[in-house]
């Protein structure tokens, strides 16, 4: 079965700082993790195909990530970061596709998840940049704290012509063992026809420490049935997920998180959903 990473980061400390790596519980991932690091767990994990994820709000990693794509036949696409408030977003975007690898930028996403403001995904000018992604041919990837995903649902209901992938299905609170308000929100956002979900990220909102597939399955059991399997993707989220689990124990996870979808259903979270919504 092919497999597709939908989702993961790299970084090269040298280049500029990741100023968000900051405490003792972060200091494993503060060194520089490339495609080389990356590539033979992926394979060891069946990868044929990954999305690179953009990390932090600088211009220029964009670019920088465009080009590596175009390097490195393992990246079939490139989830970059443009400030969707510039009244130039529509022409940054185009200046984006006619870059050195600009054929593989797929989507954008913002880091939501650090805005003081609830409702920031409504603001005015932020939805006119988000129906510029919409008019350029992209997605848009929602990094969302819980209580933000109300707002994902109302702009989602508003940009019915633009797809939202929502990551690490919503950030649960997962060592707390809570689901609600998380599973009503979630599920309020996947009745939103276009909405996608990824299937990543949840070792990291588990006790790092003891978390077993068993702690993860009613948060995964919510969106499979929440968004089905046709609207919902594998990532493996590396290199975050190492201050949790290997690279291969959260492909391994996933899998036993999904055992009990049939194959045809099993090859669309592992492949066939990335592809089609990042047209890889």
């Amino acid at each position: 079965m092919t497999v597709v990473d939908a989702h993961h980061h790299v970084w090269d400390l040298s280049v500029r700082d990741q100023d968000w790596i900051t405490g003792p519980e972060l200091q494993p991932l503060r060194r520089n993790f490339t495609i080389a690091d990356l590539e033979p767990e992926a394979r060891a994990a069946g990868v044929d195909r990954t999305v690179l994820v953009q990390t932090i709000t600088v211009a220029a990693e964009t670019p920088e990530f465009l080009a590596l794509a175009a390097e490195n036949e393992l990246i079939g696409g490139v989830v970059g970061w443009t400030d969707l408030t510039a009244p130039e977003v529509a022409d940054e975007l185009a200046r984006l596709r006619e870059l050195p690898g600009g054929r593989y930028l797929k989507g954008i996403r913002h880091q939501v998840q650090g805005e003081l403001d609830p409702q920031w995904l409504l603001r005015p000018d932020v939805r006119r940049g988000l129906a510029a992604v919409a008019e350029a041919g992209l997605v848009y990837d929602l990094i969302v704290q819980p209580h933000q995903l109300p707002s994902c649902a109302e702009v989602a209901a508003a940009l019915p012509e633009l797809t939202f992938v929502l990551d690490h299905v919503g950030k649960p609170p997962i060592a707390a063992g809570a689901l609600e308000p998380w599973a009503s929100d979630v599920r309020a956002l996947a009745a939103r026809p276009n909405t996608v979900c990824k299937l990543s990220g949840m070792v990291t909102e588990a006790d790092p420490a003891k978390w077993t597939s068993e702690d993860l399955r009613p948060y995964a059991d919510t969106v499979l049935d929440a968004f089905g399997p046709r609207r919902l993707m594998f990532g493996s989220d590396w290199p975050v997920c190492i201050l949790a689990a290997t690279y291969g124990q959260v492909a391994e996870a996933a899998q036993e998180l999904t055992a009990g979808l049939g194959d045809d259903e099993r090859e669309q979270v592992f492949a066939g959903t990335a592809t089609r919504v990042y047209r890889l």
